[in-house]
């Protein structure tokens, strides 16, 4: 029987998309308390299919699939230029298609103007009217209104007016940096993502016998079974260790493993590897945050999940990536050389560079010297700093990884940061190698 959690996330799913959502009508409609249903609501927003906005409430949204995942709904909008929502809020759970800053003339800008587009402009009431009109939505730069005829178009219509203090080029560097963030994320491959499914996984419960185990074994060639309770929540893990020295007659909850090492469907595939790998297990179930059993992540999908992301396309502008984009490897004698200067970007508020950025470099230069002996994903397990000079900006630095050992599991580096002939960094890095 499902929680009164799940039951109130149920509700909220069945909901039409672009419903109103308040703590105090689902505790009434569904006789639960005003903090259980408050707790469901932030997951359903956690999940995707809620979106919450200052001034205007939570309401029901489309949820967002990984392929689509680079369009943002007219609610997100709101939340992302600080906006405050003038008319047309019935259309906040739409999404949109792309967005056109209207610095041209009228007839020029309508040419780039269709339905489910963003018309980012000042207080031009005509531009306003036509994209309306053309099925797009609005949103007013510089902290200008509209007039109440285009605001009761916009109810009509259902397209949002959206008001916001910045400027157009503010308003659209934040919306361009926020799906490049969802682009970063599209490419992180989730256990989500990989998972073999409850319906596709065998479990054991907690009442059967050994007996039952040797039958699943010779069915589905295989030793490890997760075992869960009649209400799918996981209780435990049963293996052929696990069961060496019993009778056939023996229950399962009498052999298997309690409470084994679990995962959550949104943690990156990356991560999960990192736990099977240091705990030296080959079976991870994933459960959700009421550790409901949900599925099931083996060795074998991870290789293959850190192999089919090794082959796309890397367009991902993380911050690490960012900063060695200012240096150049380079090989000197029989040792790789990173080389670059400090821009006045990677520097503290004193003109030097900063701590963080040092290491992020040291770390860096660290795991892509050991990619050149490993096939891998590099996880740094420890980094000990034992030497930081300041370096002003602008100077030109060299940093020096040098390998001091290497197993199938783990390396361990030492890099040292040259400016001139001058010592101005060192630490020692430790990373764990996950093999593709």
């Amino acid at each position: 029987m499902a929680t009164k959690h799940e039951q109130i996330l149920q509700h909220i799913d069945r909901l039409p998309i672009g419903s109103k959502i308040s703590v105090r009508q689902i505790a009434k409609d569904l006789d639960v308390s005003e903090g259980t249903a408050y707790r469901a609501i932030k997951e359903a927003e956690t999940q995707g299919y809620v979106s919450t906005i200052e001034r205007v409430g939570t309401v029901r949204i489309e949820k967002k699939q990984k392929e689509n995942i680079e369009r943002l709904t007219f609610a997100e909008v709101v939340n992302i230029v600080d906006g405050h929502v003038q008319a047309g809020r019935e259309g906040l759970h739409k999404t949109l298609n792309k967005f056109v800053i209207g610095a041209m003339q009228l007839e020029a800008m309508m040419r780039y103007i269709d339905a489910g587009s963003l018309l980012i402009v000042g207080n031009r009431y005509q531009a306003h009217k036509i994209a309306l009109q053309q099925g797009a939505a609005v949103l007013i730069t510089g902290g200008f209104d509209t007039s109440e005829e285009i605001k009761q178009l916009a109810d009509r219509l259902a397209l949002p007016i959206i008001s916001s203090s910045y400027d157009s080029f503010t308003v659209a560097s934040m919306i361009n940096r926020a799906i490049y963030d969802r682009l970063i994320k599209k490419e992180i491959v989730m256990v989500e993502d990989i998972l073999k499914p409850l319906a596709e996984t065998p479990v054991l419960l907690t009442s059967d016998s050994v007996a039952k185990w040797h039958q699943y074994t010779e069915l589905y060639q295989d030793t490890r079974f997760p075992v869960v309770d009649e209400q799918m929540r996981l209780i435990g893990i049963v293996t052929s260790k696990d069961i060496i020295g019993h009778e056939e007659t023996a229950t399962i909850d009498k052999v298997m493993t309690k409470n084994p090492i679990t995962t959550s469907p949104r943690v990156s595939v990356a991560s999960s590897a990192h736990t099977m790998v240091w705990e030296g297990i080959e079976l991870l179930p994933v459960v959700d945050n009421h550790r409901k059993f949900v599925g099931v992540l083996s060795r074998n999908d991870v290789l293959k999940a850190l192999q089919f992301t090794a082959k796309q396309p890397q367009m991902s502008e993380t911050f690490p990536n960012l900063i060695m984009s200012h240096f150049r490897e380079e090989r000197q004698a029989d040792e790789m050389v990173y080389l670059g200067d400090v821009s006045p970007q990677m520097t503290n508020h004193l003109g030097t560079i900063a701590s963080g950025i040092m290491t992020t470099v040291m770390v860096e230069a660290a795991c892509n010297l050991l990619r050149h002996h490993r096939r891998g994903d590099m996880v740094p397990e420890n980094i000990t700093v034992y030497f930081l000079k300041p370096v002003q900006m602008e100077s030109h630095i060299e940093v020096k990884p040098r390998l001091l050992d290497i197993s199938r599991r783990f390396g361990k580096v030492e890099v040292s940061v040259f400016h001139g002939d001058q010592l101005v960094g060192q630490a020692m890095i430790t990373a764990q190698i996950i093999e593709r």
